[in-house]
């Protein structure tokens, strides 16, 4: 066994640690007392505002459907039903692990539906909007 000093919040514990796999010789010392914790009551919970989430428009027939990448959160949209788009060009802003990623029209079109707004989250493969 291999004797440590140990500091937990400014308090000194002496711990012992045994190997894994090999033979532990028999310590005549007596075993240091457990560290205890002590627990504070919980805070209570905070509400959390959800935002609406808008309900998916069926996108019409022979239309392209541009889908989530990936689940995160949606921080802006840069079009509106009616709108021109041309292949490239930034449909909508999907943050997600702290990244901003562009989601961009796959081919020209007009966009003929968008079924997300600022601020939803989103899940893999949801439609963000749709280009006829």
């Amino acid at each position: 066994m291999k004797k440590f000093k140990i500091n937990v919040n400014g308090k000194s514990y002496d711990v012992e640690v045994e190997e894994v796999g090999g033979v532990a010789p028999i310590s005549s010392a007596p075993p240091s007392p457990a560290p205890t914790v002590k627990k504070e009551p919980a805070a209570a919970p905070q509400q959390v505002e959800q935002k609406p989430v808008q309900p998916a428009t069926p996108a019409p027939a022979g239309s392209t459907v541009v889908a989530a990448p990936m689940p995160g959160n949606i921080l802006s949209v840069s079009v509106k039903v009616g709108d021109s788009v041309t292949k490239g060009q930034v449909l909508v802003i999907l943050e997600a692990m702290k990244m901003e990623n562009e989601i961009m029209a796959p081919d020209n079109g007009t966009v003929v539906a968008v079924n997300v707004s600022q601020g939803v989250s989103v899940n893999t493969g949801d439609a963000l909007v749709s280009l006829g």
